[in-house]
Formats: C-alpha cells, sequence, structure tokens
C-alpha cells in the first residue's frame, strides 16, 4: 500500500519505518527541513534500540521517502496518518494545533478514497473537527476518517509496533476499516474495531489505568513503611491472584516520561470539560508529583542529611533502554539535592548527550560515562532506573572504606547482597 505519515517524531518514526519493513511504499512528512535532511541521511533524532538500522535498510530499499512536501507525499497515498504532537496546553487539555494544521495542508492533495487515520493521542469527538477542516480546506466532500492510537513503549518501540498486543482501529466507515486491516494484515495481533470515541478514549484510559497501578502500589509501599510490611512480599501476596496478577508493579519514584503524566492530565482535563471531575484521574497527577519530594525528605531524614555529601545519581533517563529525559525522576531528585548541597555525579548509558536541554548547569554538578567512576568515593549511591548496566553491576569491587549508603529507588538489587558488601541500604517500602 502506499502510507504517508505526517509527523516525524518518535511515533511518527518508528510507524514509517516499520510499515516500509513490511514492504508497504512509505513517505515520512514533516514541515521540518532539518529533522527531514537527517532522516534523510539515516540519523535518528532519538535513541530507540534497533531503530537506527532499520532506518537504515529502509532507505536502502527504496520503499521509504522523508519530504517536506504535502503534494509529494500525500497524493498518491491509500492511508494518511496524522502524528504529529499534541502537547499539554496549561490548563492540562491536548493542544490540537499540529492535528489541525496537518488536516489543512493534506486536504487538497487527498484522494478521495484516502482514508485519514489520526495516530496521535486526541480526545473523543476529534475526528468531526478533523473532518470538517479537510472539507473547509478543499478536501473531497466526505473524507473516510479513523483513529488509529499507538501504543508504543519507548524503549522497545519497534518490537512493539512489529508485535503489537492489539491493533485498535476506531472507525465506522467499512472502507476505512479494510484499507486499515489490510495495511496491518501483517501483524501477528489482534485488530480491535471499536468507534473512533472508544479508540481514542481507550488510548487514555490504557495509560492512565497503567499510571493508576504505578500509583497504588506507591501507596501501598508507604503504608509497608509505617507497618514494617515488605512491598515486594505483599506484592507477592496480591500478585498469585489472577484478577490481580504480578506484572507491572514498580514501587518506586512515580510514573514519568512523555506519556503519562500527559495522558493522565489530559484525561482529567477533560473529564472536567464533561463535568465528572470528581474521579481518580484528577488525583493522580498530584500524588505522583508529590512522590520524589516526599521520599527524598524521609532518605535525608535515614542519611543525616545531604549536605556536605557525594551522591552518584544513576540512571538519568525516564526508563532503561532510551534516551529520554521528560518526566525523568532526576529533573526532581538531581536539584533536590543540590539544593540540599550535595556534590551530585550522574551517570546514565545513553542520556548524557541529553543533560543540557533539562538540566541548568552548576558548580556542584558533573556527569560521568561510566559508572565506576560516578560511585568512586561516593557517600551515597542512588540507583534510579534499572538500566541493565546499573543493575548487572558489581557494586561490591567498588565499595569505598567507609560509610557509604546505597538508595535503591526501584528495589532491583540484593539487599543482603549489598549489605555483605558493607553498604547501607535503603530501599522503597522495605
Amino acid at each position: 500500500m502506499n502510507v504517508t505519515v505526517i509527523g516525524t517524531g518518535f511515533v511518527g518514526v518508528v510507524t514509517a519505518v516499520v510499515y516500509s519493513s513490511l514492504g508497504h511504499r512509505v513517505w515520512g512528512l514533516d514541515i521540518d527541513q532539518h529533522k527531514i535532511d537527517s532522516l534523510r541521511q539515516g540519523d535518528v533524532p532519538f535513541w530507540e534500540p534497533d531503530l537506527a538500522k532499520l532506518l537504515t535498510d529502509q532507505l536502502r530499499s527504496g520503499r521509504l521517502t522523508f519530504t517536506t512536501n504535502y503534494q509529494t507525499a500525500v497524493a498518491e497515498s491509500e492511508v494518511v496518518i496524522i502524528a504529529v504532537g499534541t502537547p499539554s496546553t496549561p490548563e492540562g487539555e491536548a493542544d490540537l494545533r499540529y492535528v489541525w494544521a496537518a488536516c489543512e495542508s493534506l486536504a487538497p492533495h487527498l484522494q478521495p478514497e484516502a482514508v485519514v487515520a489520526i495516530k496521535s493521542t486526541v480526545p473523543p469527538g476529534t475526528l468531526p473537527s478533523a473532518e470538517r477542516i479537510i472539507v473547509k480546506h478543499d478536501g473531497p466532500r466526505q473524507p473516510i476518517m479513523a483513529a488509529l492510537p499507538e501504543f508504543l513503549r519507548e524503549g522497545s518501540a519497534v518490537a512493539d509496533t512489529l508485535k503489537p498486543d492489539r491493533v485498535v482501529i476506531g472507525a465506522v466507515n467499512q472502507h476505512a476499516i479494510d484499507q486499515l486491516t489490510k495495511l496491518h494484515q501483517d501483524f501477528a495481533a489482534k485488530i480491535v474495531v471499536v468507534s473512533p470515541e472508544s479508540a481514542q478514549l481507550g488510548k487514555y484510559a490504557a495509560n492512565a489505568y497503567l499510571a493508576a497501578r504505578i500509583t497504588f502500589i506507591n501507596q501501598v509501599a508507604d503504608l509497608c513503611q509505617r507497618s514494617g510490611a515488605n512491598v515486594e512480599e505483599v506484592i507477592e501476596v496480591i500478585g498469585h491472584d489472577q484478577r490481580i496478577g504480578r506484572h507491572y508493579w514498580y514501587p518506586g519514584f512515580g510514573y514519568g516520561g512523555s506519556c503519562f503524566p500527559k495522558d493522565v492530565n489530559e484525561l482529567a482535563a477533560y473529564s472536567r470539560r464533561v463535568n465528572e471531575s470528581d474521579n481518580l484521574f484528577n488525583k493522580l497527577s498530584q500524588l505522583n508529583s508529590e512522590r520524589i519530594p516526599k521520599l527524598m525528605d524521609q532518605y535525608a531524614s535515614q542519611v543525616g542529611g545531604f549536605a556536605d555529601k557525594q551522591v552518584a545519581v544513576l540512571g538519568l533517563a525516564f526508563k532503561p533502554h532510551t534516551n529520554d529525559m521528560r518526566e525523568a525522576p532526576s529533573l526532581k531528585v538531581i536539584p533536590y539535592l543540590l539544593n540540599a548541597r550535595a556534590t551530585v555525579i550522574g551517570y546514565d548509558p545513553q542520556a548524557l548527550d541529553q543533560v543540557d536541554r533539562y538540566l541548568q548547569p552548576h558548580p556542584q554538578l558533573e556527569f560521568e560515562d561510566s559508572i565506576s567512576t560516578a560511585v568512586d568515593q561516593a557517600d551515597i549511591i542512588m540507583a534510579l532506573i534499572e538500566w541493565p548496566q546499573i543493575t548487572e553491576f558489581e557494586f561490591a569491587k567498588t565499595k569505598a572504606d567507609k560509610e557509604q549508603w546505597f538508595i535503591d529507588a526501584r528495589n532491583q538489587f540484593d539487599q543482603a547482597g549489598l549489605l555483605a558488601a558493607g553498604y547501607r541500604y535503603l530501599g522503597v517500602g522495605i
């Protein structure tokens, strides 16, 4: 099939590359000439496992082309996918200006039988507005519209796209359903066809539920801290209930990244707009934003304060296998430590090139590309993110001949082993 993907951010690039790898003729379209020039050279503007090689392979195949020209990209496409960003407004709602701009620009070049599928995360009710914009700007009189939400995880986006849990098609037009089913026929996944509104709300609901699950177990961890219980043992108890399961329990510093905080806030804003504000969604963000300061205050009291101490902060990205630092724990932890007059040494296997975008220079802040160097003579080691490079590191070999605290922010380490090595250990809810 001939496919156009509008927007070459994280979702757009991964989507375009994967569709091309399945044999489709794909145009990646963006108005940012610099991004297009870089992608034409095979340069990915972010780090994602397996993506760079797959991009290079598809460029060489001739099936994947990047352009800034709407006419070139859209005129012959059977499916046009809108994957532009939808940042939150100050009020927390989804800012749809880039979706509207894409609809306006694609309209005069759109074939009457082409399907316009919005992959961007948007609230229910977006499709009719998009349709009106396309008609107004010389598009077909009855555009064929659909919702096509994405469920990618940073760090495993290529695998998630090739082998998704499900492909959700939100459409009522049978031609749209048929074309999008055809586009995804080589995916080993169940295709779920629902209304556009259900598809759009389903995307928000999925991320809000996962965020709520993280928040829930953090609340349980707080109770464990008060009662002498161990949150990992509590997870073992509840996890054998098949209605609950043992997966996706992550006690720690809360959720972060580019999706969960944004989507929870937008779902809460949508609920307020439709007069359903007395709900869980409007509480989740508050609990999550309070999480790190609360834990850092607790740790400060346990280690005797951070002033005049050297702290190694291991893991700067918001999760392993990505260099994305948006809403990462490190962005709250490091300023907290600096304000407490600590000296901070940061380490991350992939995110060091992103540090300048998110953290201001400070005389007490530096970064190292080696764990051994970062933890050398540290008074406190904080393992924030479960990168394999961190969790598999042999900290016993770098134990200094002095008191050292080890703060395990994700309960990933062998407490007994660290204690035997001479560290004083602190976890979350244990």
